[in-house]
């Protein structure tokens, strides 16, 4: 794989260009390399950048739904949720993909929001 191509392939699924990305995708570009440049994947990149046929034509051309993005911090189905793209995730919920579980300090601190919303609402 040439780095090149697959910068140009990451560039045209940010921009929603369809037809580059099948063309390098047909040509042997990775759909799921994260060049140690960027650490973005095309799939995460092109979802939150709104380019749902793209991210769609992306898994259908065999992207990980599952492959965290390292730079945006998001799988693919948290850029899907932020992005509102629900056609989009679904289709990742059908691939299997899932939310990572909720780190335990983010946990208790809703608990603890909660709890407070209660207590203020007794009062």
């Amino acid at each position: 794989m040439d780095g090149g191509n697959w910068k140009e392939m990451f560039n045209a699924a940010c921009e929603g260009d369809l037809e580059l990305v099948r063309y390098h995708v047909r040509n042997g570009v990775d759909v799921d390399y994260a060049h140690p440049e960027f650490l973005a994947t095309p799939l995460v990149a092109c979802t939150l950048a709104g380019h749902e046929l793209v991210a769609l034509y992306l898994l259908e051309a065999g992207a990980n739904p599952h492959l965290h993005s390292e730079f945006d911090g998001l799988t693919p189905l948290q850029a899907a949720r932020q992005a509102r793209l629900p056609d989009l995730e679904a289709q990742l919920l059908q691939r299997g993909a899932a939310l990572p579980p909720a780190p335990p300090a983010k946990m208790a601190s809703a608990w603890l929001h909660r709890l407070l919303g209660r207590l203020a609402q007794s009062s």
